[in-house]
C-alpha cells in the first residue's frame, strides 16, 4: 500500500521538527557561517516563528551587523573577571524568554569564568535545547575534538577551544558553509574577515592556500561522513539490509604517556569513517610497572567521552593478553595503539609488548594499527602511550 500524501500542514510540521538543532559548519573563519545562521533566523521569523539572537559576534563586519536588523537580541550578562567587565550570553534569560528558536554563534567558545555558569558555550546550548528551544549555531572544523590535533599538525596553529564529537553528532542537521581558498583569501584581503592590521599575518600563516585547501577537504569529508551515517540510520529504521551495514568495532589502548591524545584522536577518526563503535581501554597490570595519577586518568576518561568512546579499565597479569582478551569479548575487529620507543636491546632481553600484542591479536583475527606519536620520549615500550 502506498503511503498517504501528508497535508501541507503535516508536511510543514515534519520539516520544522527536522531543524531543532542545526549547526552551520565551515572550514575557517570568514566563510559566511554567521551570515547563513542569521539568514535562516530571518527566514523563520518571516514564516511566523518566534526567533531571538542569543549571541552573535559580528567582529566589526558591517554586512554581518546589518543582518541583525529586525531580530530581537537578548541582552548579554555582564561578568566581572579580575577587575575587567566582560559580556557573555545570558542563558538563563533566554530560557526564561522561551522563544521557539535562538541563534547562538561560535559553539566552541570558552566562557569567562563565573560562579554558577557553564565553562563552555556548547554546555549553554545543551541547556537551551533541554528547555525545549531550538538552536541554530556555528562552528569551524578545527574545533571538533577528534579533528583538532590533525588541524594543529596541518596549520601549526594551536586549537585551544574544542567541542566534543558527541555534541556535534547530536545535531539534527549539520550544514556546510563553503568557500574556495582563493575566494576566502580575497575576502580577507578586502577586510571582510579581520581588521587591516591582522590581514598580512593571517595570509602568511593560517590562511595560506595549502592550509585552507586541507581544511576544506577535511570539512567536506566530515559532512559526507555525517550524511552517510544519517542514511544508514534511516535504512536501519526501515529494516533494510545490505552491504552498507558495518560490523567494525575499534578499540584504542591508552595511558598518559607522551602522545596518547594523538592516538585517541586518530582512533576516533578511524571509527567515525568506518561507522564503527569505539572502545577506549586502559590496562592496569603488574607487568607494566607504570602508575598513572588520578588527574591523568581523569583527563584520559574525559577525552574518551568527548570523542564518543566507551571507557573500560582492564586488569590482568600480562598487558598484551589482557588487551586482546577484552578485544575478543567485545568482538573488536581493530586495535589502535601507539608506536613503541623501547630500545632494540631491551626488546631482545625482555620482549616487546607491542610484538606480543600483534602476535596475540593476529591469532585472534584482529587487525592492529600502530600510530606514530609526535612527542619525543626515550627508554619506554609504549602501547597507546603506555610504558611497559
Amino acid at each position: 500500500m502506498m503511503p498517504s500524501t501528508p497535508s501541507p500542514g503535516d508536511a510543514a510540521s515534519l520539516v520544522e521538527r527536522a531543524g531543532r538543532f542545526r549547526i552551520y559548519l565551515g572550514p575557517a573563519a570568514g566563510v559566511g557561517k554567521t551570515v547563513a545562521m542569521l539568514d535562516e533566523g530571518l527566514r523563520r521569523k518571516e514564516r511566523g516563528a518566534d526567533v531571538v539572537v542569543g549571541l552573535v559576534e559580528t567582529h566589526g563586519r558591517p554586512y554581518t551587523a546589518s543582518k541583525l536588523d529586525g531580530l530581537e537580541v537578548v541582552p548579554r550578562r555582564k561578568v566581572d573577571y579580575r577587575g575587567t567587565v566582560f559580556t557573555e550570553m545570558d542563558t538563563e534569560a533566554i530560557v526564561a524568554r522561551k522563544p521557539e528558536v535562538v541563534l547562538v554563534d561560535e559553539l566552541a567558545h570558552t566562557n569567562i569564568p563565573a560562579p554558577g555558569h557553564h565553562e563552555k558555550r556548547w554546555q549553554d546550548v545543551l541547556q537551551i535545547l533541554e528547555a525545549g528551544i531550538s538552536v541554530i549555531t556555528t562552528v569551524n572544523i578545527q574545533h571538533i575534538e577528534s579533528l583538532a590535533d590533525a588541524v594543529e599538525e596541518m596549520t601549526s596553529a594551536k586549537v585551544a577551544e574544542r567541542v566534543p564529537d558527541w555534541v556535534v553528532r547530536r545535531a539534527d542537521q549539520v550544514e556546510l558553509v563553503d568557500s574556495s581558498p582563493e575566494q576566502l583569501r580575497r575576502r580577507l584581503l578586502h577586510g571582510n574577515v579581520y581588521p587591516a592590521n591582522r590581514v598580512a599575518e593571517a595570509l602568511t600563516n593560517f590562511f595560506r592556500t595549502e592550509n585552507l585547501t586541507a581544511l576544506r577537504e577535511l570539512t567536506l569529508r566530515f559532512v559526507a561522513d555525517e550524511t552517510e551515517e544519517e542514511m544508514i540510520t534511516y535504512l536501519e529504521r526501515l529494516g533494510a539490509s545490505g552491504r552498507w551495514e558495518t560490523t567494525e568495532r575499534i578499540m584504542v589502548a591508552v595511558t598518559p604517556a607522551p602522545g596518547w591524545q594523538q592516538v585517541m584522536h586518530r582512533a576516533a577518526r578511524m571509527a567515525r569513517r568506518a561507522k564503527a563503535e569505539l572502545w577506549a581501554v586502559h590496562a592496569i597490570t603488574d607487568e607494566a610497572g607504570f602508575s598513572a595519577s588520578d588527574e591523568e586518568m581523569a583527563e584520559i576518561r574525559e577525552l574518551a567521552g568527548a570523542v564518543g568512546a566507551r571507557w573500560e579499565e582492564l586488569t590482568g597479569p600480562d598487558v598484551a593478553a589482557t588487551i586482546v582478551a577484552f578485544a575478543k569479548r567485545a568482538r573488536v575487529t581493530q586495535i589502535v595503539v601507539g608506536s613503541s620507543r623501547r630500545s632494540r636491546w631491551k626488546e631482545l632481553r625482555g620482549g616487546s609488548v607491542l610484538g606480543k600484542l600483534m602476535r596475540d591479536a593476529g591469532v585472534a583475527g584482529i587487525d592492529v594499527h600502530v600510530i606514530a606519536r609526535r612527542e619525543s620520549g626515550a627508554g619506554t615500550d609504549q602501547i597507546g602511550g603506555a610504558e611497559s
